[in-house]
């Protein structure tokens, strides 16, 4: 981990050694009593941690606060609801790329038994977030849901957003040309730092032509990343690039 992120009421206590934050200062980072190591705390300011003690069962830590990071990326994942082992990917590194929100759905061609897993029941997931967010050296988490359904979701999207659905069957456009961005005075292109983007991912096995009048009935563009078909972890992280390098959020 690039940075290791804590809650904000885990700061005031020490940090067990089981813990495996405290297994990664001891043992990774080899930290000693004085020294410091990168630090964040989640949705706020990153800074430094300094090794106060180190004790029988526990760590003691005293923190530095510093700068917090630049809000995430206005990018809202909306995703039909993946086998668990893809969803823990996406979780990471969705994160990790700084989208702003993940919406996990109920598609027609889903697994609903997918919904049971002990990903979602358990609290799993947030973990995967907080795995993402410290990979990128980033405190903030998105926001995610889970278990509603398509409608619902799309009911509750930001009215002016840009939303592009990925379809590998009725897709007119590759996904560059439905969100390219609008030119500038002297013909450069913008950066649109204003303007929120929904992507729309269906389950693994894609669509229903009854979702996409749905989606087409809800302003999404359907679009496309080629040819190949690729996996929904792969299709996530490919169209998030594409999407934050058309528009200047790199």
């Amino acid at each position: 981990m690039n940075l290791v992120l804590f809650e904000p009421t885990e700061i005031s206590v020490p940090l067990l050694r089981s813990d495996p934050r405290a297994l990664h200062v001891l043992e990774v980072l080899r930290r000693k009593p004085g020294e410091v190591f990168d630090v964040g705390l989640v949705n706020g300011p990153r800074g430094k941690a300094s090794l106060v003690e180190i004790q029988r069962d526990a760590i003691v830590l005293n923190f530095i606060w510093g700068d917090t990071p630049p809000p995430l990326s206005p990018l809202t994942l909306l995703i039909g609801l993946p086998r668990p082992q893809t969803a823990r990917k996406i979780l990471q590194e969705a994160t990790a790329l700084g989208v702003s929100a993940l919406h996990f759905v109920a598609t027609e061609r889903g697994e609903p038994s997918y919904s049971d897993s002990t990903l979602w029941s358990s609290g799993e997931w947030r973990r995967h977030l907080l795995a993402g967010a410290a990979q990128a050296f980033c405190t903030r988490l998105p926001e995610v849901s889970f278990g509603h359904d398509l409608n619902e979701i799309i009911a509750g999207l930001a009215p002016h957003a840009t939303r592009v659905a990925l379809d590998n069957y009725e897709s007119p456009v590759p996904l560059s040309s439905a969100i390219k961005p609008s030119s500038t005075a002297n013909g450069a292109p913008s950066t649109e730092t204003g303007r929120h983007v929904v992507l729309a991912l269906g389950s693994e096995r894609g669509w229903t032509g009854v979702e996409r009048d749905l989606l087409r009935a809800n302003r999404f563009i359907l679009a496309h990343l080629g040819p190949r078909v690729l996996r929904t972890e792969t299709a996530c992280v490919a169209a998030i690039a594409i999407v934050k390098s058309t528009l200047g959020w790199f």
